[in-house]
C-alpha cells in the first residue's frame, strides 16, 4: 500500500470513529498533533481513534480532540481536510481559539491566563514555605530585615498578580498588553488602595457622583480578567473608529479612561462578590460538613485535572487567601496529588518491565513538585487500576485529614509534597497534623493496593514511545555502527522530558529525547540527513539521518497559535542538511511576551525501532555539544 494510501486510510478511520462530517465544527493542526473540534465526543470515540495505527494517542483538553501523530501530521490533515466542508476559518492551521460550550471556553480561558506564570506562583509559595520552616527553628528570625526582605518577595507576584493576569489575557484576548498592563497596574495603585481604605472607614467618595466602594484589587483574579476582555471588545471598536494618524495616542487614551473607573465602579464590585460568593460556598461546606469536602476534593481532583478544568478553581482559592488568609481547598488537593505519586512507586515496586520502571521513576520525580500530568498520562491512567487506586486513596486520606480541619495558610502555585509546610500555623495546631495523616495514607496505601492487587501490567503493551504501527517512511540504508550520536541543535540547558509542562511530550508519548530551554536563537541540524517536515507555523522542524534516526525540534510550547510570526527557516522541505547547518532562527523576546515559553522538546519519534536512547550532557550544552546518544 502506498503512504498516500495509507494515510487517507487513516484520516477516514478517525473521521469514522469521532462521528463523521456532521459532528465536527473545525479541524487544524500543529506539528504533532490533528485538533478537531467536535459537536458531541464520547470516551468510544477517544478509544477507538487511540488505538488506529499511526496514532500515538488521543487527548481532549480545552474543546478540542487532539489526536497525537507525530511528524506526518502534515500528510494526515492534508488527507483529512478534503474530507469535510466547512465555512472558511474553520480550519486555519493558527487558530487556538477554542469552540463550542461556554464551559469549555472558561476552562480554555483560565489555562491561558494562569498556565504561563503557575510556576512563579509556585515559586513564591515555597519560599513562604522555606520562611515558615525558618521561623520554627529560629524564633527571632521574623523580626530580622532578613525575613522581611525575602517576605515581601514571597509576597509581590500575588500582590501584583492582576499585572501578570493582564499580560497573559491579553494574549489570549488579542489586546495590547501594554494597555492591558496600564488599566491592571491601576487597579493596584498604592493611590487607590488608600481611597478604598479611606471608604471602608466610612468616608463617602465619589467618580462623577457615583459613590465608590472600598473594593480592592490586589492579589485579585476576576477583576482584571473580564477588565481585559471588555477592553478587547473596545479596543477593537476605537481601532475601527480612531483615524489611523492619531490611533497610537488615543486607543490607549481611551481605554484607560474608560476601562479603569468602569472596573472601580461596575466589573470590580461583581466579579469579587462572585468570587467571593463561590469561595464562601465552598467554605460552607468545608466548615459543615468537613469529611464530605475531603471526599470530593481526595477523591475527584485529579479528575478535574485530566478534563483540563482545574484551573477554574483558583480565583475561589486565591479568594480564600485574601479574605482568611487560609484555605482547605489546596489542603485537600495535596492529599490527592500525593496519592498519585504513590500510585507511581506502587507501579514501580510491583513491575518487571524496565521501560514502565524508567517512566515510572521521571514521572514520579515531577508529582514530587506537584504536577501531576505526567504521573497520569504516562503510568496511572494508562494501567487504570493504579489511577482508580489512586483516587480511592486519596478520598481516604482527605477523610481522615478533614477531622483535623486542614489548612493552607500560603498559596501553593503546584500543591504537592514540597508545599506541606504551608499547612504550619501557631493558631491551628492540628492542621499539619491532619495534613502529615492524610498524605501518609494517601502515600502509602495506593502502594499496598498495587502489591496485593496488581495494576493489570498484563493487558497493557509496553509504554509506546512511538506509534505501534509507524507511519511510512522511506527505506534507509543500514549501518555497520552500534551507536549514533545526536548533537544538541540549540544552546542552552538540558531539561528532562518529564520536566517539560506539555502532558504528551512529558509522558514520553511522543518519543523519547530530553528538552533544552534555549539560551540562543538558532536552531541547527544535529546530524547530518534529510527535513522531513516542517510544520506549517515554522516552529517544528522534523528531520532523518542518514541511518534512519527521526528527530522532531519542536520550539517553545503552544508556539503553533503565531502562526509563524517569530520563526525564520533557512531550509526548506526536502532539503539534505550537514551537521551544524542553520535550519531556522527565532525570536525568544516575541514568543515571551505572548505568555509562552521557549523550552524547546527534541524527540525521538521512533526511538521504539533502537536498543535505548541515552542522554549523553545534562548541563548546559552548545550547538554542537553531543546530546544524544542512539543504542542500535
Amino acid at each position: 500500500m502506498s503512504k498516500v494510501r495509507d494515510y487517507q486510510q487513516l484520516a477516514h478511520s478517525i473521521l469514522e470513529a469521532v462521528g463523521g462530517e456532521d459532528n465536527i465544527i473545525s479541524v487544524a493542526r500543529c506539528a504533532t498533533r490533528l485538533r478537531l473540534v467536535l459537536k458531541r465526543s464520547d470516551a468510544k470515540a477517544k478509544d477507538q481513534v487511540a488505538a488506529l495505527p499511526g496514532v500515538i494517542t488521543v487527548v481532549e483538553s480545552g474543546g478540542q480532540f487532539q489526536v497525537v501523530i507525530g511528524q506526518h501530521v502534515g500528510e494526515v490533515y492534508e488527507a483529512f481536510r478534503p474530507l469535510v466542508s466547512l465555512e472558511d476559518g474553520n480550519s486555519d492551521q493558527g487558530t487556538e481559539t477554542p469552540k463550542g460550550t461556554i464551559l469549555n471556553r472558561i476552562i480554555a480561558t483560565m489555562s491561558a491566563v494562569f498556565a504561563p506564570f503557575v510556576y512563579i506562583l509556585a515559586a513564591a509559595g515555597i519560599l513562604q514555605g522555606a520562611l515558615i520552616l525558618i521561623s520554627l527553628v529560629f524564633k527571632d528570625f521574623a523580626a530580622t530585615g532578613t525575613y522581611e526582605v525575602f517576605s515581601f518577595i514571597s509576597w509581590a507576584p500575588f500582590t501584583f498578580l492582576p499585572i501578570f493576569i493582564a499580560i497573559t489575557a491579553a494574549n489570549h484576548f488579542k489586546v495590547n498588553q501594554f494597555i492591558a498592563v496600564a488599566c491592571s497596574a491601576a487597579l493596584v495603585s498604592p493611590t487607590w488602595a488608600e481611597m478604598a481604605g479611606r471608604i471602608t472607614s466610612g468616608e463617602s467618595i465619589s467618580f462623577i457622583g457615583i459613590a465608590l466602594s472600598g473594593t480592592t484589587y490586589t492579589s485579585s483574579v476576576l477583576p482584571p480578567l473580564f477588565l481585559v476582555w471588555l477592553l478587547s471588545y473596545l479596543e477593537r471598536f476605537l481601532n475601527r473608529t480612531i483615524n489611523d494618524v492619531i490611533k497610537p495616542l488615543f486607543v490607549p487614551f481611551f481605554s484607560m479612561v474608560i476601562m479603569v473607573p468602569l472596573t472601580i465602579l461596575v466589573i470590580g464590585p461583581i466579579t469579587t462578590l462572585g468570587a467571593e460568593g463561590i469561595a464562601n460556598g465552598y467554605n460552607y461546606l468545608a466548615e459543615n460538613a468537613p469529611a464530605l469536602a475531603g471526599l470530593i476534593i481526595g477523591g475527584f481532583w485529579q479528575i478535574i485535572v485530566i478534563f483540563g478544568v482545574h484551573w477554574g478553581v483558583t480565583p475561589m482559592v486565591l479568594a480564600n487567601f485574601e479574605q482568611y488568609g487560609r484555605d482547605s481547598f489546596q489542603a485537600y488537593q495535596t492529599i490527592a496529588v500525593i496519592a498519585q505519586v504513590g500510585a507511581v512507586i506502587g507501579v514501580i515496586l510491583k513491575t518487571r518491565n524496565k521501560e514502565t520502571k524508567k517512566v515510572g521513576v521521571s514521572a514520579g520525580l515531577t508529582g514530587i513538585f506537584g504536577i501531576t500530568e505526567p504521573a497520569i498520562y504516562g503510568v496511572t491512567l494508562r494501567f487504570k487500576k493504579p489511577f482508580i487506586y489512586g483516587c480511592i486513596s486519596g478520598a481516604v486520606g482527605a477523610v481522615v485529614a478533614s477531622f483535623f480541619k486542614p489548612y493552607y495558610f500560603a498559596y501553593a502555585g503546584l500543591p504537592g509534597p514540597l508545599t506541606l509546610v504551608n499547612g504550619i500555623n501557631s493558631d491551628y495546631p492540628s492542621s499539619i497534623v491532619g495534613l502529615l495523616i492524610g498524605t501518609t495514607i494517601a502515600l502509602i496505601l495506593p502502594i499496598v493496593l498495587i502489591q496485593i492487587l496488581g495494576f493489570g501490567e498484563e493487558k497493557v503493551v509496553p509504554v509506546a514511545t512511538a506509534p505501534a504501527t509507524p507511519m511510512p517512511t522511506q527505506e534507509v540504508s543500514a549501518t555497520l555502527t552500534n551507536e549514533e550520536t545526536i548533537q544538541a541543535p540549540i544552546a542552552g540547558q538540558v531539561v528532562p522530558l518529564s520536566d517539560v509542562p506539555d502532558e504528551v511530550f512529558a509522558s514520553g508519548a511522543m518519543g523519547q529525547g530530553v528538552a533544552i530551554r534555549p539560551t540562543g536563537n538558532t536552531v541547527v541540524a544535529p546530524f547530518t540527513g534529510t527535513v522531513v517536515m516542517i510544520a506549517p507555523t515554522k516552529h517544528a522542524i522534523g528531520l532523518r539521518s542518514t541511518s534512519g534516526v527521526e528527530v522532531l525540534i519542536h520550539v517553545g510550547l503552544e508556539t503553533v497559535g503565531l502562526d509563524g510570526e517569530p520563526f525564520t527557516l533557512h531550509v526548506e522541505d526536502g532539503t539534505h542538511v550537514e551537521a551544524g547547518q542553520t535550519l531556522l532562527t527565532f525570536d525568544a523576546a516575541m514568543i515571551e511576551q505572548h505568555g509562552l515559553q521557549t523550552i524547546t522538546p527534541v524527540i525521538v519519534t521512533n526511538a521504539s525501532s533502537y536498543a535505548e536512547v541515552l542522554t549523553t550532557n545534562t548541563g548546559t550544552v552548545e550547538a554542537d555539544t553531543e546530546l544524544l546518544t542512539i543504542v542500535k
